[in-house]
């Protein structure tokens, strides 16, 4: 995801500083993108040029640091709020007074992050869409301790790099995940119950709906680790008995068939 919103930054011509944890993962970073786009010059959907313009926007640090002198810095670390409230410590310290702390959380507490830092009016969501590449929808989430000039600041950098901002204030799941996981959710209980197999309920949902994908299919690019921790969320916020994540979903995150990061998930890839 990370590397999905450095893409986009620089396609917008915004100059993108991606931090990654060692040198290696910094450089398979710049592989991907750079993989990428190269197929789209390949395929005559982008300019060599073009390539080389938006590469030369990206650069790369293992050292927070590196981030003390930009303007937004949106985090895209693992959806757990223990670790994201102490990346927010820390970037609070060492990135310049006047630059916005964002976060890409799918549906933690925006409010959370923010009253660790010593900037609350500076902190927003910047929620992207797996793949941040592609996908052109942005949720702009405002917590309460937001101020105007943050989520506005936020809006224009959206607009800037040509996606596509709603504005949401900061209730777990947002829009988009607190609408979608209710209905990933009951298609696994539609397969326990047997009404049907998963190929027929994804082809059904791609055929009937005009959904691009099925729910088996997208849990899987979403990840069954973080669809299960975005339903523990929305079930601890809501209460809701549509939130109990399935046990079938749990029984693979405890295998470790994750989707396609693992290779298995709901299929095998």
């Amino acid at each position: 995801m990370a590397a999905g919103i450095a893409e986009v930054a620089a396609r917008g011509g915004i100059r993108a500083v991606l931090r990654a944890r060692s040198e290696a993962s910094a450089a398979s970073a710049i592989k991907q993108i750079t993989g990428g786009l190269s197929r789209q010059v390949d395929k005559g959907k982008l300019d060599a040029t073009e390539r080389d313009r938006i590469l030369a926007n990206i650069s790369t640090t293992v050292d927070l640091g590196g981030l003390a002198d930009c303007d937004i810095v949106i985090e895209s670390v693992v959806e757990d709020l223990a670790t994201k409230q102490q990346l927010f410590r820390e970037l609070d310290s060492i990135v310049k007074a006047s630059a916005i702390l964002a976060t890409n959380t799918s549906t933690l507490s925006v409010v959370e992050m923010a009253k660790v830092t010593k900037r609350p009016a500076q902190v927003c969501g910047i929620h992207f869409f797996n793949p941040a590449a592609v996908l052109p929808l942005v949720e702009i989430v405002r917590p309460i301790t937001a101020s105007d000039e943050t989520v506005n600041r936020a809006a224009a950098f959206v607009t800037a790099i040509g996606k596509e901002g709603v504005h949401v204030l900061d209730r777990a799941g947002f829009i988009v995940n607190a609408l979608l996981f209710p209905y990933l959710n009951n298609a696994i209980r539609m397969l326990e119950a047997g009404t049907a197999s998963m190929e027929d309920i994804d082809i059904a949902m791609k055929g009937g709906c005009n959904f691009p994908m099925g729910p088996f299919a997208l849990l899987d690019l979403v990840g069954l680790d973080t669809s299960l921790s975005i339903l523990e969320t929305l079930h601890a916020s809501f209460g809701d008995d549509n939130f109990v994540a399935r046990p079938m979903l749990r029984d693979l995150v405890a295998q470790g068939r994750l989707g396609r990061k693992t290779k298995a998930g709901f299929y095998v890839y």
